[in-house]
């Protein structure tokens, strides 16, 4: 089972990345980065895309009220993704289920000449499950 820079590496490989990071949601901080910065400060844009999963994830309004429970594994209302668009590129933060809190998300920051979004979010979702935090 790969680590933090094991999965940034498989990351980058996708086509179109410019940089990714493991970020933890809770506290802003990068636990690992890898390529380019969208804003050139790895820890700025880790501190920038916590914040939008925190509110992403705290938000009532994106699960679903009726989903079942009791199921094992997350919740079926639970957040998996956040996707942003901007003219450039993609933003895609990935959630991350762990054993302790579940508080941290992979970062992709891809290129939307070179990338192809269905792809890295398939691709981000099976990393992701991989992803060993120790």
């Amino acid at each position: 089972m790969p680590g933090i820079d094991e999965c940034l590496i498989e990351v980058m490989r996708l086509p179109g990345a410019r940089g990714a990071a493991v970020v933890d949601w809770t506290s802003g901080l990068a636990l690992g980065t890898i390529g380019e910065s969208p804003n050139g400060d790895h820890e700025a844009t880790a501190a920038e895309t916590a914040e939008v999963a925190r509110m992403a994830a705290e938000q009532p309004a994106f699960g679903q009220a009726d989903a079942p429970t009791g199921l094992p594994g997350p919740p079926a209302s639970a957040v998996e993704d956040v996707i942003v668009t901007t003219a450039p590129g993609y933003h895609i933060l990935r959630f991350v289920e762990t054993a302790f809190d579940s508080s941290v998300f992979l970062h992709l920051w891809l290129d939307r000449a070179e990338g192809n979004l269905a792809l890295a979010r398939i691709r981000l979702g099976e990393i992701a499950e991989r992803l060993v935090l120790a």
